[in-house]
């Protein structure tokens, strides 16, 4: 799994987090891709005063890589380190695959 290696590696050396999971779902999604859709919660001091909308940036920046190759989502669940002691739930599950382009 080099994509999520690389991910983690990334995540470590620029955010320095207190807490990382990052989670392959590629088997819930459709297609032949093993390492195309991930799941990252991320605690780091580095997100304190920073908008969800910074926060995401600031990622999708250090993937950029990534995201211009095999991986098609992030699910991005980024905390700092209180805003995590505060939610008591942890970060949300993904929702089920919808098959892609198809609707209901």
């Amino acid at each position: 799994m080099a994509i999520q290696t690389d991910i983690e590696h990334k995540i470590e050396k620029n955010l320095n987090p207190q807490l990382l999971t990052v989670e392959n779902e590629s088997h819930r999604h459709g297609g032949p891709a093993i390492e195309s859709h991930f799941k990252l919660t991320v605690v780091s001091d580095q997100f304190t005063d920073l908008s969800r909308v910074k926060r995401h940036q600031r990622v999708y920046s250090l993937l950029s890589e990534e995201l211009e190759g095999a991986v098609h989502a992030l699910a991005l669940h980024l905390y700092s380190p209180e805003e995590w002691r505060q939610n008591e739930s942890g970060r949300p599950d993904s929702p089920d695959c919808r098959g892609g382009s198809k609707f209901d």
